[in-house]
């Protein structure tokens, strides 16, 4: 491959975003911020949802033994938007929290709850019990839609959340979790299979919903302090679907003119449906408006993993299910790639995998192709919960030109790369990367004081350290509070870390910095070594990142982690927990 495929790919783009093209892109002012918009657009996601009736009887998703036709889940949709209206009393800006693994009651109550005008809340499957009563809190939701397992961790602190009216049970009745019989006092409580049958209609609620209308709030990773809840509007969600549409469509036109096949790499290309495994928690944007709303409005038949996630189970849904895509979160990739039965299974059938900001996307997509042999595309995509997920992508042959990166911006998106002043940086600086566009979110829900800090003049302020290339390429090097500073040098972690994943008995790998009195801080090196592999010892992994990069790169200290390392539900490292200051009562596993 040349860089004949950048020219390409920057044509190929200028041709469908110009005037009365598909995806023609104006200049627009939203709330008084500048900004790039599809010409032709969905008003709101319940339009997304009425679209998606055309794919009737075409399956949309497996879950076990549970199979749901468009068809069927799209009247069952109706039904919970008409239940949530009518039985339940939630109105327009409502929140609904859902509390749950990933199964086909959280998409319905997402479905039935934008349709609707109110607002849903996906509460993080891991939290601990304070972490929950707080999402419930901050968020005044007035309905929640909830598991067992899930909770169970709440149930005997319903009092600690005022605005709680009704819970909607998925997979047992009230008296499984409350065996005597003694529900608390001042809350409803329903199955969901009792929900659907409440309604009394087949349609939507008859409810304005404007594009600047909340349509999620999605908490923030929390890796330090108390989460923020990102606020995504039908307009932000709309327009990731319409970027990555575009994305997947101008990424044919790309292989097409260059002559390389892709059949089977993007929604609705080649003869059959498109299958893809889905794997990433819907309670965070990757899942919920990269791959569950993309997948609705794409015909796409979506195979979810019920309960937790394991290799086997991934490959065995991959073989049956004859699945061609998955998008998912880097941690998931690399257990699959490193398990040491993968080759047993049937993987011919896989076409495209991507993969989110992962810091050693080379090494990971090496290991994609050795595990999935009729793979012709990998992309590699980076996004925040405030800006409604995808900003950047790596995909199509560009990818192999710029494998280091995570791509060009979408096209509704600017980026820029400013120093510590806030003074814009020319191609080649590292410094903060700002993101702009109708993907970048109003702000924190009740923190307009976290939001100020954020989002100045429409710029989202990503904390991201990153570089930009003459080509519109980004690199990302570091979050900036991450970035440790050894002897007056800038030292960005991402950089040893994607050096030490490289070594072969090395499996995963994160740096943190620790205090020095006269340095300011050295490097430590935290390692999970790959299984069945000969520890090579400190020397030798230090002399291994010596061997690529300078000498205040290489780390001063090097521990072992038993087990995997420690990452949220996005795979980012929770480097609070590497560093021993995580809060009490942490748990990394659902």
């Amino acid at each position: 491959m040349t860089e004949q495929a950048i020219e390409v790919a920057r044509r190929v783009q200028a041709q469908l975003t110009a005037p009365g093209a598909q995806f023609e892109v104006v200049d627009d002012v939203v709330d008084g911020i500048p900004m790039k918009m599809y010409a032709s657009r969905f008003a709101n996601l319940r339009q997304v949802a009425e679209f998606a009736e055309l794919h009737g009887d075409a399956e949309f998703i497996v879950y076990g033994d549970r199979r749901y036709t468009y068809a069927e889940f799209l009247g069952q949709a109706q039904a919970v938007s008409t239940a949530l209206v009518d039985d339940l009393g939630v109105g327009k800006g409502d929140r609904v929290a859902v509390l749950s693994q990933n199964n086909p009651e959280w998409a319905l109550t997402f479905w039935g709850t934008v349709a609707a005008g109110a607002v849903l809340v996906g509460l993080n499957g891991w939290w601990s019990t304070d972490e929950v009563l707080y999402g419930l809190q901050d968020s005044g939701a007035k309905v929640l839609v909830a598991d067992r397992k899930r909770f169970e961790r709440i149930a005997g602190h319903l009092s600690e959340a005022p605005d709680l009216q009704t819970v909607v049970l998925v997979d047992c009745s009230p008296t499984d979790v409350y065996p005597g019989g003694t529900l608390p006092a001042g809350v409803q409580f329903l199955t969901f299979d009792a929900l659907l049958t409440r309604a009394g209609a087949s349609t939507y609620p008859d409810v304005q919903i404007d594009e600047g209308d909340h349509a999620v709030i999605f908490y923030t990773s929390g890796t330090t302090g108390r989460s923020k809840g990102a606020i995504s509007t039908h307009r932000s969600m709309v327009a990731n679907l319409q970027n990555t549409v575009f994305r997947s469509m101008a990424d044919s036109a790309v292989r097409a003119e260059l002559g390389i096949s892709s059949e089977g790499v993007a929604p609705g290309s080649g003869k059959s449906q498109m299958v893809a495994l889905f794997t990433s928690p819907l309670f965070h944007v990757s899942g919920c408006h990269s791959t569950m709303v993309v997948g609705l409005m794409g015909g796409v038949r979506l195979v979810m993993v019920e309960g937790r996630f394991t290799p086997e189970r991934a490959l065995e849904l991959i073989e049956a299910e004859q699945v061609k895509m998955w998008a998912t979160v880097p941690t998931m990739v690399w257990r699959v790639c490193e398990h040491p039965d993968r080759h047993d299974y049937d993987t011919a059938s896989v076409r495209s995998v991507s993969f989110g900001g992962s810091p050693s996307a080379d090494e990971l997509r090496r290991m994609v192709r050795e595990t999935f042999p009729n793979v012709v595309a990998t992309a590699n995509a980076y996004g925040l919960t405030e800006s409604s997920s995808v900003a950047t992508m790596l995909s199509g042959p560009e990818a192999d030109l710029r494998p280091g990166t995570v791509g060009r911006a979408m096209p509704v998106v600017d980026l820029k790369v400013v120093d510590g002043d806030g003074r814009e940086l020319p191609a080649g600086q590292p410094g903060e990367v700002l993101i702009r566009g109708p993907i970048i979110m109003p702000g924190y829900w009740n923190r307009p004081d976290a939001t100020a800090e954020t989002v100045v003049d429409g710029w989202l302020h990503t904390g991201d350290v990153g570089v930009l290339d003459d080509d519109g390429f980004l690199t990302i090097t570091d979050r900036a509070k991450d970035m440790l500073i050894r002897g007056g040098e800038n030292v960005y972690c991402v950089e040893i870390e994607q050096r030490l994943v490289e070594h072969p008995a090395v499996a995963d790998a994160a740096v943190v910095g620790v205090p020095h009195p006269e340095l300011g801080e050295e490097v430590k090196a935290v390692v999970e070594l790959a299984d069945g592999a000969e520890d090579p010892g400190d020397a030798a992994i230090r002399q291994w990142v010596r061997d690529a990069l300078a000498e205040f790169k290489v780390p001063t200290y090097v521990e072992r982690w038993d087990g995997k390392l420690p990452r949220n539900a996005s795979g980012k490292l929770l480097k609070n927990v590497l560093r021993g200051d995580a809060p009490d009562g942490f748990s990394e596993t659902m």
